[in-house]
Parts: structure tokens; sequence; C-alpha cells
């Protein structure tokens, strides 16, 4: 719910990109001015690259310049910082009476098949800036602690690290809620059998901090031989233009998912079944979600301390598997999972219920070739209307249709029954998120 606030105060606030929403309310004090992060690999279906907190800041890093001056006059309201406030508001009331409905801002709106939600808002933000030229005038003054235990690390890694200059705070406490009442008979099933809400009316609330960070900005460094510098055009090394130029945006994410995935064909089937099973259940349960995700994530920083372990059943035979697993067999493994839960944290709560009885169903093998059909028009007809065969909407009860068009609007098509289509946004992100979602989860069912 936090990151859904987040994503939606930078959509509104910067639709170009620079700002950087914080994806867990847990990290917040990680992204403050002169806060050091680390980018990870971004995907073809995350519109905002993924920054981990690295717990440092720069001050951690540098040795003492000569005057003994810190960084302490960079930080707010010590003299060398920028800051502004204004307030952000969203009210949002739907009612939808037909069975299927599409949202206008995903964002802001989950879409439900006879349902009706409200949501109202307000937050007053801080804006607090270090001016660039400062942060540049810094590198002449102070030298990087190349013996720091983290520098060493992160050379090893061959890592880019960022430094946090600008962060959009709460600065009020805020309170923010959702109320949604299913009216119909359509979600209603799936979230009794798969919520552990198991109710018609959902009430949901976070509380959210005077003085949580909110979003933020960064710049790379370049780290050479105890020097360090501001990187302004850095351009980042994971972004595969040239695949994309050749194979196109669908060719260039199918290489991506073979890249991260490929790694599960060769499962034998008692693993794919323990690999399903554990899917399953993040899928139903979020904080079993935010436990897997920080155990990969864990193995994935080669952190010492991670260890395998769980109190969940649902969890227990798949790290149980990878604890025992080689080191190099480990991290393919690992890594795989990550890109997986990756997709399917954009996808929507009631998309994820959906998606669970699609394969109880076993349709989603069906739905995976619909949606890569789609994903091909969404890239050559972009808003347009545009027509996907009928036949890959054909299923053997009216119930599976009903549902997998639901989940396809869900992503920002709206889809009819004979295969005409239209896109409401530019949403290639949400369908390759559902395409790769489908994907792993027809690979592991078969």
């Amino acid at each position: 719910m936090f990151k859904k606030v987040t994503k939606s105060i930078v959509n509104q606030m910067d639709p170009s990109g620079n700002l950087i929403p914080v994806q867990s309310i847990i990290d917040h004090e990680h992204f403050r001015p002169l806060c050091l992060v680390r980018q990870d690999k971004k995907t073809m279906f995350q519109n905002h690259p993924p920054y981990k907190q690295t717990g440092y800041s720069l001050e951690d890093v540098l040795l003492p310049g000569e005057d003994s001056k810190s960084t302490e006059s960079l930080f707010p309201n010590r003299g060398g910082q920028d800051s502004e406030q204004f307030t952000f508001k969203k009210s949002i009331s739907d009612k939808v009476d037909a069975n299927l409905s599409f949202p206008v801002d995903s964002a802001n709106i989950d879409a439900k098949a006879g349902a009706s939600s409200s949501r109202e808002w307000s937050v007053k933000l801080e804006k607090n800036s270090i001016p660039v030229p400062k942060l540049q005038a810094l590198t002449a003054e102070r030298k990087i602690n190349e013996n720091h235990s983290f520098i060493r690390q992160l050379k090893k890694k061959e890592q880019t690290l960022y430094v946090v200059h600008e962060t959009i705070k709460a600065s009020d406490e805020v309170i923010y809620e959702e109320c949604s009442k299913a009216e119909g008979n359509f979600m209603t099933k799936f979230y009794i059998k798969f919520s552990a809400q198991g109710s018609r009316e959902n009430k949901q609330g976070i509380i959210i901090p005077k003085g949580c960070s909110l979003a933020f900005k960064a710049i790379p460094l370049d780290i050479r031989d105890g020097s360090w510098d501001l990187m302004y055009f850095y351009q980042d090394k994971t972004l595969r233009v040239s695949t994309e130029f050749v194979h196109g945006q669908l060719g260039a994410l199918q290489e991506e998912v073979k890249e991260n995935c490929q790694i599960l064909t060769k499962l034998y089937s008692k693993l794919r079944d323990i690999f399903l099973k554990a899917i399953k259940a993040v899928m139903r349960d979020r904080n079993l979600f935010q436990e897997l995700t920080h155990k990969m994530e864990a193995v994935l920083d080669e952190t010492d301390s991670c260890e395998l372990k769980t109190e969940s059943p649902d969890l227990k035979d798949l790290l149980s598997t990878l604890q025992h697993s080689s080191r190099h067999l480990l991290l393919k493994l690992a890594r795989a999972i990550t890109y997986t839960l990756d997709a399917l944290d954009e996808l929507t709560e009631d998309q994820l219920l959906l998606l669970l009885e699609s394969l109880e169903e076993k349709i989603v093998s069906q739905q995976l070739k619909l949606v890569e059909s789609i994903l091909q028009c969404n890239v050559e007809f972009g808003k347009g209307p545009f027509s996907v065969d009928a036949r890959l909407l054909s299923f053997p009860r009216e119930e599976e249709q009903k549902l997998t068009i639901a989940m396809v609007e869900m992503s920002g098509v709206k889809l009819q029954e004979d295969g005409s289509a239209v896109c409401t946004e530019d949403n290639f992100s949400a369908l390759a998120a559902l395409t790769v979602s489908l994907y792993v989860l027809s690979l592991l069912s078969n």
C-alpha cells in the first residue's frame, strides 16, 4: 500500500521518470539526502529502476578533510539546502455496475468486477535538495576511504554507487485508507476462495509518519584510486538497446525472460511443484512475499548472515532445496525467483487472485499466448484500436473467459469477446509484468 502511494505521487509530480518512488516504508530512512544507494538491474516491466539501500551515507565512506569539515553543512536546514513545501490531494469514488471494468489510472484505481471503491487522502510534501554544484565541490575537498569494507566489496562486485541529492518527504503524518466492497459475485468468489479477507467488504489503511521519505533523486558516483566524481551523463549498462532494436520490445522481453528464468526450465517435476507451491503461497500472503523477497536479495548480495530458514510450511521445502544447492546453482535460482517476484509485485491484488484461479482451471498457457499477442499489438498500434485472434479468447467455460478479460483489463487493455481491443493507457510495462508472471506460472505448472 505504501508503494501505491509513492508511485501515485511520483506519477503526478514527475511523469518524466527522474523522481524515484521509495518502495518500502521500512527503508524510508535510507533514502534521505547524502544516503548511498545502489541500483539493481532494470527490467522491461518496471517503469522506475529499482534502488536498494546500503545503510551508509556519503560521510561514512569519506576520509576526513584537511580542515576537518564534515558534510553536516549540506544536510537539511543547515545552510546548504533548498527546501519547499506543497500539498498533494487525491479523491476517488468509483462504482462499477457491470461485471467488468477497466481503470482510468491504474496507479490509483483498482479495477473490480461488480464492485465499488473509494479513496480520499491528502499529503503535505516537503522537497529537500542539496545543490549538485555543492556536491561537486565536495569531490575536491574529501577523498574516498578505499579501505572501507563496503567500498572494497562494491569494487569486487563492480556495482555503481549513487548518492541521494533530493528527497520528497511527508511534512505531516498521513493517513491513507481504502474501502472496497464487492457487490456482485464475480470477484467476491475469488476474495473468499484465495484471500485471507474472506469478506465482501475490504478496508485497508496505512499511517505514514511525519518526515517519511516518499521519493528521491540520485546521481551515480565514479570512484577511482581514492578520488570520486559525479557522473552527469551516466548510461546504465544494463539497458539492452541493441536487442530491442533488432528484435523489437517483445523480442527483448523474451530474451530478458530467457536470461533470468532459463534455469527453471531445467527443474525436474518434483522441484517444479516445490517452486510453484511457494510462488502460490506468496501470491496469497503479502508477509510471505516480503519474507521470500528479502531472503533472495540476501543470497544475491552474498550476505554472510543469510539463513534460508523459515517458520512457514509453504516456504520450508523451497528454502531447504535452495540451502542444499551448490553456490553456482543457488545464485541462478535466486535470480529467477527474484525476477518472478518483481513481476508479480507489479500486478494488482485482484490480478493475483485471478492468476491463482487460472492456475486451478489450467488456462495460464492459453492466457500467456493471448497476452503475448496483445503485447505485440500494443507495440505496433499503441493506444489505437486493434484485434487479436478471437480463438485465444475461446475457453471451455464462460467464467474462464470473463476472468481472463478482467485480468487483462487491469493492465490497461479494454478487450471484447470478439478479440477487438484498445489500450486505455501507455501500458507496455504492465502488460510485460503480466506476461512474465504467466510465463513462469505456465512453466512451473506444466
